[in-house]
């Protein structure tokens, strides 16, 4: 059990909470107050009324989103509830804000009920120009997002799935590049089928692997089209991945592989990584514990990447969420396509393209070229149809 300490950083930075509102208009006289608050708001909020799409224009939803949970999958702490969350989500608040200019409000639900988080999400939504999901465990998590989607006339983005898939995409393109691959001949193994592996595989395939040389393994093995028992997510990809139809464990998937994505927070024997392909490629990106040491993967794979700062390669969401919404947000986009992920991970991979090397596959997570980058090419892959420009 953890408890307080007065001398922790942490904890010294922690107290008292991570965000604060601040106005961005004077209120130092008395017409600054008439303007600002009644009898001036009237004529702003009538004006709404008259033609509501000037709303993002004159409140903060052009610029705003909420970071919304309910506790059920807090990093790699699990189902720790809402008020557990809270320092994460004021956190993942922060860096929408110091990353993308992008002003977030954390929200932590009381309950875990599919349909109360639709319905409460779905009331609250006219404060907020996109919603970001977050730490919220799979299945439920795929539900949640797909009748938010269907709901809301913005937005909705759950980061624990695409941001984690958009920046892996962006990291594997430059991998392949660096020692002169295509996506599509490469043969990958995606470790963990929750929310991130799910996602992370479409995402490959959306961004040019080949469906049937991807192989998804949960804790039960290589998930194949014969397999009873899978899920709704699971089947949808037993059905398009594994074109040879391979059975057995992680390891037996492992041998000869090209590509290994970590997404399970389990562990993965050093044999099976040393049965991989000549000048394989490692990402194992359970935080803090990898699937696999990178100083162990180092000895047998080529590049090697972890969701750690303390090793080279981090991959980091940050790296996609803040301009992901960025662009969103300024190009009045309604949905956030695959077209638009593929985008953000062709802008991150862009960033360093000219300088490419093992070590250096991804941007840092404080480049500071990064966030306009990925805005720029996720407001330009936008359809107009999503926008309701005509």
């Amino acid at each position: 059990m953890i408890t307080p300490d007065p001398d922790d950083p942490v904890f010294a930075l922690h107290r008292g909470g991570k965000l604060a509102v601040a106005s961005t208009v004077p209120l130092a006289t008395r017409e600054d107050l008439a303007i600002a608050y009644t009898p001036g708001v009237a004529r702003v909020c009538e004006a709404i009324a008259a033609d509501p799409s000037i709303y993002p224009e004159y409140t903060w939803v052009g610029h705003t989103v909420a970071v919304v949970t309910d506790g059920s999958a807090v990093l790699g702490l699990g189902n720790i509830g809402p008020r557990a969350a809270m320092p994460v989500m004021e956190g993942k608040a922060v860096l929408f804000k110091q990353f993308g200019g992008v002003d977030a409000v954390p929200i932590c639900l009381d309950t875990q009920d599919v349909d109360e988080i639709v319905a409460t999400v779905t009331a609250l939504a006219p404060s907020f120009g996109g919603i970001n999901l977050e730490d919220i465990s799979a299945p439920r998590c795929f539900e949640i997002e797909r009748r938010l989607d269907d709901a809301l006339p913005i937005p909705v983005f759950h980061d624990d799935q695409h941001g984690t898939a958009i920046v892996v995409l962006a990291a594997l393109r430059n991998a392949a590049t660096l020692f002169g691959h295509k996506l599509s001949d490469l043969r990958v193994v995606v470790s963990g089928a929750g929310a991130a592996g799910i996602a992370v595989t479409k995402m490959l395939i959306a961004g040019g692997v080949t469906a049937g040389d991807v192989l998804l393994c949960d804790s039960q093995g290589i998930i194949h089209s014969g397999r009873s028992g899978l899920n709704d997510a699971k089947a949808e990809l037993a059905a398009l991945t594994n074109a040879g139809g391979r059975t057995g464990t992680i390891s037996d998937a492992l041998r000869g592989a090209d590509v290994l994505i970590g997404v399970s927070g389990g562990s993965i024997d050093e044999s099976a990584v040393a049965a991989m392909a000549t000048g394989a490629i490692v990402f194992a990106l359970a935080n803090p514990t990898p699937e696999v040491h990178p100083d162990v993967a180092g000895r047998y794979a080529a590049v090697v990447a972890t969701g750690r700062s303390d090793f080279p390669n981090q991959i980091n969401n940050v790296l996609a969420f803040p301009g992901v919404f960025r662009g969103a947000l300024d190009a009045g986009a309604r949905r956030i396509t695959e077209a638009m992920k593929v985008a953000a991970a062709e802008a991150i991979a862009a960033v360093v393209a000219d300088d490419l090397r093992p070590d250096q596959i991804v941007p840092s997570a404080l480049d500071p070229r990064v966030a306009p980058a990925v805005a720029a090419a996720v407001a330009a892959a936008i359809d107009p149809a999503a926008t309701g420009v005509s």
